[in-house]
């Protein structure tokens, strides 16, 4: 597929994530956006997001509870 070069205007702050963020997958940065307009555009986002949502509405007590446990033993070995 023939690419077209596209320019916008972000924070500096954003780039910076943009490329760090490419960079975790090994991808250039026009890669990575391309990447995440096409998850965008076909509701694979939306759908992993609503995944993520489902997962931790079923087991938050569980990852509560794991974080308790372990300010409590935190607290224990400070004393």
């Amino acid at each position: 597929m023939a690419k077209t070069q596209i320019g916008a205007r972000v924070d500096a702050e954003i780039a910076e994530l943009a490329r760090k963020r490419a960079a975790d997958r090994g991808m250039s940065v026009g890669d990575y956006l391309a990447q995440l307009v096409l998850e965008d555009a076909s509701g694979l986002r939306a759908r992993a997001m609503g995944a993520a949502e489902r997962f931790l509405g079923e087991h938050q007590a569980l990852f509560d509870e794991a974080e308790e446990s372990k300010r409590a033993g935190k607290g224990r070995q400070a004393a």
